[in-house]
């Protein structure tokens, strides 16, 4: 397949920038197209949407390519943000970048391109890289295209993208998978868009903007009170404005105690439990469960039972190893077994998974496998599923 025109999300900052400038020097023909995913004008009538857009038309100027806009408002809102306030209801601690990904910028912005545009291909400013080239010139239509790790490993966002379809990944460009971001940010200024290189990198959820989170998620969710309980003693040891205002592995700062960490919500009696000490036992965990895990290229359990391969739960964090089980015979459910255990595994997170710099894809952990019951239970089903009878020493000398 010859690929000529590339829609290229361009979002108003360096690194979509400097992709439109790569898509260029190798002569595709590039329509930038603008998504605008969350409508935050405020009281004042200004809205930082329309700044990026500002942005986004600055730089098709310099490039002489043209812009579009789509508007995914009502799909990110319906699709993504009232699933991820109600999950926060119930004490969940969700991911929206990673559904974004999926149904928006790899879905609907994909077939925008596709059949609105007439595009060939997408491209866009992700740190990632693909098996069919930077620019798809190893593309393959027989074979499915694998998601691989940018170079800039700081930067890499093969996490937020471990649910991309086959369909949008196959014919989707990373110009900028092979650079590091100062590598970007000089080409950025040697073609003359400084003030863009300049600009501060946007961190964080997109529709925060510069609030607190705190002070955002009232805006949604209705405060209901509830206490902070040690959870080794079962004392009272505060009280809260709402389970949704806290995450697991926080730091609670409650007035005239010591170090208390969030160990556990209950939605039900709007009870936080409580460890005492960041490194409390109870905090760590390294088996849990996850739900029905989504694979980037060929499942790599369809044939067997136990995946080796390397996991993470926040995009920041190292890879440490990992064993991968089927929890059930569809492989709908998963066992993961960590080699070491981690902080603060909350569900409704991602676990990620990577095998020699591949991303394979993720599953939504749904048991984070922290407390005494939770450990227990876990290592009984991990014995009758896969016939293990030695003693989990490692989870046992915890509990």
């Amino acid at each position: 397949m010859i690929f000529k025109t590339i829609g290229l999300g361009l979002s108003g900052g360096v690194d979509s920038a400097v992709s439109a400038y790569f898509l260029k020097q190798r002569g595709f023909q590039v329509i930038g197209i603008y998504m605008k995913n969350w409508d935050d004008r405020d009281e004042k009538g200004y809205c930082s949407s329309d700044r990026e857009f500002e942005d986004a038309q600055l730089v098709a100027d310099k490039l002489k390519i043209p812009l579009k806009e789509v508007n995914f408002v009502k799909n990110y809102w319906n699709e993504i943000f009232t699933n991820f306030i109600h999950e926060y209801e119930e004490g969940i601690t969700p991911n929206p970048d990673v559904l974004c990904n999926r149904l928006i910028k790899y879905d609907l912005f994909y077939k925008s391109a596709i059949e609105k545009f007439n595009c060939d291909a997408i491209a866009t400013g992700h740190y990632a890289k693909s098996s069919f080239g930077s620019f798809l010139e190893n593309y393959n239509e027989k074979e499915d295209v694998r998601l691989l790790e940018a170079a800039d490993t700081f930067k890499d966002q093969t996490f937020f993208l471990s649910q991309v379809p086959q369909n949008a990944l196959k014919r989707c460009m990373f110009p900028i998978g092979t650079l590091n971001k100062l590598e970007v940010k000089k080409i950025a200024q040697d073609i003359g868009l400084k003030n863009i290189a300049k600009k501060d990198e946007s961190t964080g959820l997109c529709f925060v903007g510069k609030r607190t989170f705190q002070s955002f998620i009232a805006e949604f969710i209705e405060d209901k009170p509830g206490d902070f309980v040690d959870i080794d003693t079962g004392k009272i040891i505060g009280h809260h404005r709402g389970i949704h205002h806290w995450t697991l592995g926080q730091r609670t700062r409650l007035w005239g105690t010591k170090g208390y960490f969030v160990y556990k919500k209950d939605p039900i009696t709007r009870t936080i439990y409580a460890a005492s000490g960041t490194d409390h036992p109870l905090l760590f965990s390294d088996i849990f469960y996850t739900s029905n895990p989504f694979w980037i290229a060929k499942n790599p359990l369809e044939n067997k039972n136990l995946l080796e391969c390397e996991f993470r739960f926040q995009h920041t964090k190292p890879k440490v190893k990992c064993k991968v089980y089927k929890a059930n015979k569809e492989g709908t459910r998963l066992l993961l077994k960590l080699s070491e255990p981690l902080r603060s595994i909350s569900p409704g997170q991602y676990a990620v998974l990577y095998k020699n710099s591949e991303c394979l894809g993720s599953s939504r952990i749904v048991d984070s496998g922290t407390g005494p019951l939770n450990r227990a239970e876990n290592e009984n089903i991990w014995r009758y599923d896969f016939g293990r009878r030695q003693k989990l020493s490692a989870v046992a000398g915890r509990c």
